[in-house]
């Protein structure tokens, strides 16, 4: 077996980024008191994921085609090479990146991006060996079928499950009667082993006209997704069109209607589908309407939000704020409007490893930011 070198922050080089400073800290009204946000780094080309290192650094993705290593400090390294080729063009470009929980004795991290060929672009997904500097031993576990031109909807969020599988993320590619085309990976929750094979425990593994990898399907485009920290249950959230955002609870085998119902409309206005409900359909736990266009989802766990623990942080877009939700189960019984003035689009949302939440804001001038209580 091969000995992995333990990975060094200090061999990374980093690039002359805004770090945090006591000017860029702003204070919130909560729940829970007064909260700080602190700038920890910008000057990123919209970024789409965060994920922690277990040596006090981050990996950020940016859409358009860059994944750097950051400190907590928010030192921001210079792009990692051996990033396989991208298709960064409409919504599409490097999206997720997460973190393998035997990164220290593997070194071993898994990020999804719109992947150019045949016919278009399609979600994939990867692992790799972070090394300095570098992603090294890229391997390509899985692959959209088929590709399309859309640039549209790719989803994607990689959630690794408790016993290992990771589940992923995506979007109906704009081609919205195909997430209900049991062939075709648009609008699917997949689910796959860390070498891309199929557990055999998947809903639909040898049944003819069916997709092995599915594991939920009638999503529209899912851009947050996370495990309950109680059940273990994969939760996600996905855009509506005009109104019609949703949470749900993605189970074995079950179909979330899109776009066959919705309570969203077309943009335009129009009626989508047969109406809000049909037998055989899952219902969400929750809907907007208005839309929110959420994106990055977490629960809070860890020691600081002591009074929010369990409770779902929500991102979103449109409306430039953080949403706090408590449910008993899956009812909603709560939620607060967090972070309204702070005129930031939210793309993800993460908890750290001391108890922090994280946010990564999506612009061309695009933020780290770090939430904690005001002392």
């Amino acid at each position: 077996m091969r000995t992995l070198a333990p990975l060094s922050l200090a061999a990374v080089a980093f690039a002359s980024f805004s770090t945090a400073s006591p000017v860029c800290a702003k204070s919130f009204k909560s729940s829970v008191g007064t909260l700080k946000v602190v700038t920890v780094a910008q000057g990123l080309s919209h970024p789409w994921s965060l994920a922690f290192l277990p040596n006090d650094g981050m990996l950020v993705t940016e859409r358009d085609g860059r994944m750097r290593v950051v400190t907590q400090q928010g030192d921001v390294g210079t792009p990692l090479r051996g990033l396989p080729r991208i298709a960064a063009y409409g919504q599409g470009g490097l999206l997720d990146v997460v973190v393998d929980p035997d990164f220290t004795t593997n070194r071993t991290i898994f990020f999804a991006f719109s992947e150019p060929g045949p016919g278009g672009a399609g979600t994939s997904v990867a692992r790799a060996e972070l090394q300095d500097g570098a992603l090294e031993n890229v391997k390509i576990i899985f692959r959209m079928t088929p590709k399309t031109s859309a640039g549209r909807h790719f989803g994607s969020r990689i959630v690794i499950a408790r016993d290992s599988t990771l589940f992923v993320t995506i979007g109906d590619r704009a081609e919205r009667k195909k997430a209900q085309d049991m062939t075709d990976n648009r609008g699917m929750v997949i689910r796959i082993r860390k070498d891309g094979s199929i557990p055999t425990t998947n809903p639909f593994v040898g049944r003819n006209g069916y997709r092995p990898e599915t594991w939920s399907y009638g999503h529209r485009n899912p851009q947050g997704a996370a495990l309950h920290p109680q059940t273990g249950d994969l939760w996600i959230h996905e855009h509506g069109a005009r109104g019609g955002d949703e949470i749900n609870v993605s189970q074995a085998g079950r179909n979330y209607g899109w776009p066959i119902i919705s309570y969203g409309r077309h943009y335009w206005g129009g009626k989508i589908g047969e109406g809000t409900s049909k037998p055989g359909m899952e219902q969400p736990i929750l809907y907007w309407d208005p839309s929110i266009a959420p994106s990055g989802m977490a629960f809070v766990t860890g020691p600081v939000f002591k009074a929010w623990r369990g409770d779902l942080l929500v991102g979103a877009l449109k409306y430039r704020m953080l949403l706090r939700l408590r449910f008993n189960g899956t009812r909603k019984i709560e939620e607060e409007r967090l972070l309204q003035n702070i005129d930031e689009r939210i793309r993800d949302v993460r908890i750290g490893p001391r108890g922090y939440i994280w946010l990564l804001t999506d612009s061309s001038d695009g933020k780290i930011l770090r939430v904690e209580p005001a002392r």
